[in-house]
This record gives structure tokens, sequence and C-alpha cells, in this order.
């Protein structure tokens, strides 16, 4: 039924509206649009013939374009690209507007299904229970991976309810405008603007669909919104301004600035709410205290006066006035009080929760300066040689730091003035405006109380109640076997343990999928986090702790992306399960949260993938020993491939001369450097996920997404256990779910594009070595699923997939063209690089998650 809808909706829509690119009034648009569908046409000929994109470049300028220079044969590529990117925000407009019709808003997944189900099975007062404990957390982040401006944002968003209405002629119009608006940002966006792009999805998305979940949550379970006691079931998270990683232009004015941002926006979503209420309550009792809640957020507002300074003065205001429209009035429109109360204690004064979070690295070079600066050259030495046990001791003994402006290095100082912006920015948005600080790169115990050492001489606070959590963050795989043991020596410090016991027993940890499949690859990575996850839940509950864990995921499989919600389905017991947290960014967060009725099917889903693990455990849901006997053979085996893969001596030339990842940092679409350290030349282990991971999707290689998982299938293939690996595939969500989001790269991949490489003297090996494990795993995952095709058990994801792909093969085509004539020729060319450059928003763009 959704396939079909998908063809009527989607598919058949695209076709009829891509025809009125034709008639757009502009110079030489019907010549592109006339020889665009020739060239799309030539590329798939031509690649079934296996001829190279600069062959079918090549031919098709002989054929149509044969007397004219090399200069108008560029330009029209160029007009090509532009045609191209226009025709992928035509699609994705078609495609969210068609939401509500191509998903099932009211099945597997969702509240209404939730609810049908405990109601049946008579485990109501259970989801009750397990509501009132129970969070998700979904954290935006600035990392870059949004290709659009936000000009272009606010046309899909008004092209996309021009097409729900059918309304051509409004259409037509903003095709126009999308032809006359540039994709490109002309400058770097800087850290505030990255803060203030994402706020509109804040203001228009998040401020609705979070409160209409869980109103119709609460009142499907008969519990009064007034009395509901978790309105942290579902919030979110904000890193844009307190991002630190990495990012030298994010400092403490930046954070508090954002801070600043957020409260004012979430006053004025409060503003515009309580003005429409108030038409409502204009009774006597009721009236009075509705206009000094009016008068107040527009004082706090508009005039800085700051008549309500926390949530908890707004709520009394508003509980007043709810006891005496009860008393006086018999409840007349209580409803819409109540849901507006709802909303107050759901985003506070502080509307997301900011983290700060910066590389361990950092913080070891920071303590250096100040145990110099203080105690000399010599001491420093001396520190240097003592254990981590007896480090962490000499820290633990400093009783002050150094004034800021004693300090030498400018970064350091800003170090610790972040500090000075977290008490800020408590101060003013409430502890929930930012109340942790995340460690990246974290490889110890001492990495955690280095921060909190800080934080405790930075922060005044009563004696044990530092109003800071401090997250540890793990990535690499050898971190990830580490940190259970450096999370029970930080839970036998008696310092740390006593914060702990003032933080609620609650400890957060973070784990990298990004950085984890960068360095360990696919099946290592996802097996790596789990069993670290288990062991975490293990010696967290030794020690009586509730460990929250909290996940850094991109938008592909290939940084912990895709189709989430099973996985989350899929922990299992042995998992600490009471909430869940997650980074979104870039595309995925305009995807799948950029319109409301989006973001309310994906919360939900998430929402109901939590609650579902605990309240159904099932066998599919826990792997035997038998089963992780398996995966761990196969993690292994794909481990072993991943690293021999990347000790080829072409590996990191490849990525730096063949594949376009120089050009991410060119392309202005995020405040961040293009990789951590400063040094001249590749390291791979300054290298960020998303280049890394984008470059591998431009090449349409996909190779975190999928590498070693053939090779590893092919071992057990070869001691004859594939059909143990069959059952494991029937038997295991986990796996499942593993295999799943490994065929969406395997169906995003197109190694005829590049296959000319495999004549290529230098980088031949290295392509044959990857189209053979792309082969390889092709084949065996669909044996071992039992599939016919990929995506065959998700229709409209495969169609989705299929469309895009055929969109953007020129634009796939003419960016290969360039790098291989580059590549014959030895030489750069300007216009070719720029010819890359410009292919590489729609391809990003119509994979929708692909970096």
């Amino acid at each position: 039924m959704l396939k079909n809808n998908y063809q009527t909706e989607v598919a058949k829509r695209f076709t009829i509206y891509n025809s009125l690119f034709l008639d757009l009034p502009f110079s030489d648009i019907n010549r592109t649009g006339t020889l665009l569908p020739i060239l799309a046409s030539k590329c798939e000929e031509g690649y079934q013939k296996d001829k190279t994109p600069k062959e079918i470049i090549r031919n098709f300028f002989d054929e149509l374009m044969g007397s004219q220079s090399e200069d108008d044969r560029h330009n029209l590529l160029f007009k090509m690209v532009q045609y191209v990117e226009r025709q992928v925000v035509l699609f994705d407009s078609i495609e969210d507007a068609a939401f509500d019709k191509i998903h099932d808003l009211k099945g597997k997944g969702s509240v209404a299904a939730l609810i049908n189900r405990v109601e049946n099975d008579k485990k109501k007062e259970a989801l009750i229970e397990k509501l009132n404990n129970f969070s998700v957390r979904l954290t935006l982040t600035a990392h870059p991976t949004q290709f659009y401006p936000g000009n272009v944002l606010g046309i899909i968003t008004d092209l996309e309810n021009a097409i729900k209405n059918n309304d051509l002629g409004n259409i037509n119009l903003l095709l126009q405008q999308l032809g006359k608006t540039g994709f490109i940002n002309k400058d770097k966006p800087t850290p505030l603007d990255e803060a203030v792009s994402l706020i509109w999805f804040l203001t228009n998305v998040f401020y609705k669909s979070i409160p209409d979940i869980l109103t119709r949550l609460l009142n499907r379970l008969e519990i009064p919104l007034h009395e509901w006691d978790n309105p942290g079931l579902l919030k979110v998270g904000f890193w844009p301004g307190g991002d630190r990683d990495g990012n030298p232009f994010v400092t403490h004015d930046i954070t508090v600035k954002v801070a600043e941002r957020l409260q004012k926006w979430i006053l004025r979503c409060y503003y515009r709410d309580i003005r429409l209420i108030r038409r409502r309550l204009t009774f006597k009792h009721v009236e009075p205290i509705m206009v000094k809640v009016e008068n107040g957020l527009f004082n706090s507002l508009f005039e800085d006066q700051g008549v309500y300074r926390t949530k908890a003065d707004l709520l009394n205001d508003l509980l007043e006035a709810r006891s005496a429209l009860i008393e006086h009035h018999e409840g007349l429109f209580l409803d819409q009080l109540d849901e507006f109360i709802l909303k107050v204690k759901i985003f506070g004064f502080h509307f997301a929760n900011m983290d700060v979070r910066q590389d361990s690295r950092k913080h070891d070079a920071l303590w250096d300066e100040i145990i110099e600066l203080e105690l000399g050259k010599k001491e420093l030495d001396g520190y240097h040689k003592l254990s981590e046990e007896e480090k962490i001791s000499y820290l633990f003994d400093f009783d002050k730091l150094p004034k800021v402006d004693r300090i030498k290095d400018d970064f350091h100082k800003e170090m610790l003035k972040s500090f000075d912006a977290i008490q800020t920015v408590q101060k003013e948005n409430g502890e929930d405006g930012l109340h942790r600080y995340i460690i990246s790169n974290c490889q110890s115990a001492l990495h955690v109380l280095e921060v909190f050492k800080l934080a405790k001489l930075s922060i005044p606070h009563k004696e044990g109640e530092l109003p800071l959590d401090i997250v540890p963050l793990f990535e690499t795989i050898d971190d990830l076997a580490q940190a259970p043991k450096i999370m029970e020596e930080l839970y036998k410090n008696k310092a740390y343990a006593k914060h702990l016991k003032f933080r609620k027993q609650k400890q957060s940890i973070m784990l990298g999928f990004s950085d984890g499949t960068k360095d360990g690859g696919y099946i290592r990575a996802n097996w790596s986090i789990l069993l670290a996850k288990e062991e975490l839940t293990k010696i967290s509950r030794l020690y009586e702790i509730g460990v929250i864990f909290f996940d850094g995921r991109g938008g592909p499989p290939a940084r912990g992306g895709g189709n989430m919600h099973n996985f989350y389905a899929s922990l299992g017991p042995q998992v600490e399960n009471e909430e869940i947290q997650i980074t979104i960014q870039g595309q995925t967060i305009s995807s799948n949260y950029g319109k409301q009725v989006s973001c309310t099917y994906n919360l939900e889903q998430l929402l109901c993938a939590g609650i579902e693990n605990e309240l159904y455990p099932s066998s599919e849901k826990t792997l035997s020993e038998d089963q992780r006997v398996l995966i761990n053979k196969m993690a292994d085996v794909s481990y072993q491939f991943y690293k021999d893969f990347k000790n080829h001596p072409q590996f990191l030339p490849y990525l730096e001369h063949v594949t376009p990842l120089k050009y991410f940092g060119q392309v202005n679409i995020g405040s961040r450097p293009l990789k951590r350290g400063k040094d001249a030349g590749l390291k791979f282990d300054d290298l960020r996920a998303i280049p890394f991971v984008g470059s591998w999707a431009q090449m349409k290689q996909n190779i975190p997404g999928f590498f070693g998982v053939g090779a590893a299938l092919e071992a057990l293939k070869k001691e004859g256990k594939f059909d143990h690996a069959q059952a494991l595939y029937s038997d295991s969500l986990f796996f499942r779910s593993l295999l799943g989001n490994s065929m969406q790269s395997l169906a995003k991949s197109f190694y005829k594009s590049t296959a000319y490489l495999k004549d290529n003297p230098q980088y031949a090996d290295l392509w044959k070595l990857m189209f053979e494990e792309y082969e390889r795993t092709l084949r065996l995952i669909l044996e071992v699923s039992g599939m016919d095709s990929l995506l065959q058990d998700n229709p409209t994801s495969k169609e989705s997939i299929a469309i895009r792909e055929k969109i953007v093969l020129p634009l796939i085509t003419i960016q290969q063209y360039a790098i291989q004539s580059m590549l014959d020729s030895g030489k750069e060319d300007p216009v070719l690089q720029k010819l890359i450059l410009r292919t590489m928003f729609g391809i990003i763009n119509a994979a929708r998650n692909a970096a």
C-alpha cells in the first residue's frame, strides 16, 4: 500500500512538476533542461557499456556541442549542475509534502500503537511507571553536513506547502525564486550563525511537536497535564556555541550569546502563546493574572526588565490562574492553559540543554601550563614522570588556579573562561541551560578528573555540590575496550564518588559511533559500542550508579545513523535503558526533524523503541552466548580486513588526491576546520569523521558503511557456518538492524563511475580491493537475509534512494570526469576543481544522510 502511495504521491508528481523547470523564464534554461535528460541517458548507456566518465562527457560534447569551445562546454556543465541541484530541492519538497501518506503515522512505533498494545496486554501501569523515569534527548549539533543555506531551506518549506495544496501557480513562482537564489554560502558561517539557524527548528518544529506528543500521550493515559512529573520525557540538547572540540571560533562569549538567544526565543514563543490564551481567559479573578503574565513576558523580552527570572516564577503565576479558573469558572478553557503550563515545564527558560565539549589533549596542555607557571619547568618534568594515580593526587592538591591574565597561551585563557560562561548560563537560564562538560578523546580517569578539578576551582559552589556533570566520550576501539576500567577508577575515587552522590548517583557517558567506525570499521565499531554499553552498565550497577548513554551518531549508517529505532529496540536488559540520548546533525535535522509531521513521527519511534525494549523483552533482543561468539568472530575478521585496508600504501594518498576530501574545507557549510591538527599534510587521526565519510559518499563508494561485512560473511562460509549467520539474521534484531543499515550504504554505492581507476597505475590495486569487497558484501548480504534485492523489506526507502541516485547521476559523472581528467593530465585545473566543488552540493543533498 505504502509503495503504491509512493509512486502516486512522489514519483509521478516529480515527473509532472519537473517539467515546470523548462518553462522558467531564464536564459538557456530550455537548452539546459533539454540537454540534461540526454546527458542522463548517455550516462546510463555509457556505464552499461563500461565507458569512463571522461568518455561519456567527451562523447556527449562531440555529438551535441562539436563546434563549441572548451569554455562553452564547461559552462554548460555548470548550468546542468545548478539545474540538478534544483531538481533535488523539488524532489525533497515533494517527498516531505507526502510524508503522512508514505509513512504509517499510527502504525508500529507510534504512541497510538504503543498504548493500544499495552492496554490489550494489561501493561498500562508498567508503561506509566516507565514514562515517569524515561527520557529521550535529541542533541542538535552544528556539524557541517547541511549543504542548503538558510534562504533555500525557507523556499523548500514554502514549496512543500504549495505542493501539499496543489498550488501550481505558487509552485511555479517558487521554482523561479529557486532559479535566482544561490545555493552556496559566500562566507563560512560563524558559530553564532549556526546556532541561529538551528534555533529556527526549535521554534518552528520542536516547540510544537514535543508538547503535542506529550499531550496526546497523557490524555490517552488519563493523566492530568498539570500533574505530570517528568517534563523531560522528550527534550532537545544543543551543541552550537558550546562545542569547542577542534573549533577555535567557539569562545566563552559565543557560549553566553547563544544561551541568551535561546532564552529570547523561548520567551517569544511563550509571549505569542500567552496572547492567544488571554483572549479566552477574560474572566474575573483570572484575567488580572494573565495580564500580569503577558506584561511580564513582554517586559522580559523587549524592555530587558527581567520580570520573570526563572521558570518557577512564571509557573507560580500560571498555577494561580489555574486555581482561580477552577474555583470561579468551572475550568472553562482549562485545557489550553494546561497545555501552556506543560510547555513551560518542558522548555523552561533555557529552551534546549547546551553542552560544552573539548578534547582531552587540550586539558593536558592547560594543566601543563598551570603547573609550569605555578611551580616551574623542573616540577612539570617531574609531574610527567608520575603514574596516573600519582598525577591525580598531584592535581587534587591544587587549591587555586592562577588568574587568567597570568596564563600566556590565549587558547588556555579561553578554556578557563569557558567555566565562567557555564556559571553565567546557569545563572540566567537555570542549571538545565548548561550542566554538562563533555571530554572527547577521553582515554583515562585522569582526563575526567582534570576537568573535574578545573571545574571545582573555577565554579563557586557549596562543598561537594558542583552543579556540573563531567561526561567522558569514548571513541576509538581501544578506548571503548578500556572504558569500563576507566569508569571503575572514577567510581572508586572518593572525591568523584562524593560528586556523583550530589548528582543523584547518575553518570552520563558518551560513545562515538562516527570516530569508532572510522577507527575500526563498520561491524567492529557497532559491536564494540554494544559490548562497552553492557560492561559499563554492569560496572555502574555494581557501584549503584545509574549510567546514561549518550550516542554520538551522524546521518549515515557509517556514522551510527540510518534506521536507529531498531537498534534502541534491540539492546536488551544488559544495557541500561533510562534514557536515549543521541546527536542529530545537518541533513538529518532537516530531513527527519525539519517538519512537525516528520519530527513527531521520528520522536515517537525513538520513544517507543526505548520503552518497548523494556516492556516487551524477547529472545530477539537478547543475544545468546553462541550468537555473541559468532558476532565477535565476524567483528574480528572485519576489523583486521579494515585495518589492512587503512594500512594500504595508497589509502591516504587516495583520500587526499583522488576523493573530494580537500574540498570539504571550501564549501562554507560549517564553522569548524576540516581537521583537528594544524600540521600540513594529511594525518588520519586528525581527520574528522564527517569529511572522511562524506568523501567516500561523494565517490559513491561508501566504504565506512559496509567494508569488512563481506569479508566476515565469507569467512563464516569457508568455515561452513554460513547457516549460523542466516539464523542470526532471523533471530537477532541487533544483527538484522546492523545489516539493514549496511544495505543502505550499498544501495547508495555506484562503482561503475570510478571503474576507470582499475587502470590507474597508482590506485588500481586499492580500487580493485574496494570493488571486490563491495561485490562480495552485496552478494553475501542478500544471501544471508534471503532477499532478492537490497532493501526489499523497505520499499519506500528503496524507491526513494533509486530516484535520488538517478537524479544525481549526471552530477556523479561530471565530478568523476573532472577528477579523471586531472589524474590523467597530472595537473590541477582551476575550472575542473570548481566543477568538483559545485557537484558536491547536489550529491550530498540528494543522499540526505551522506555525511
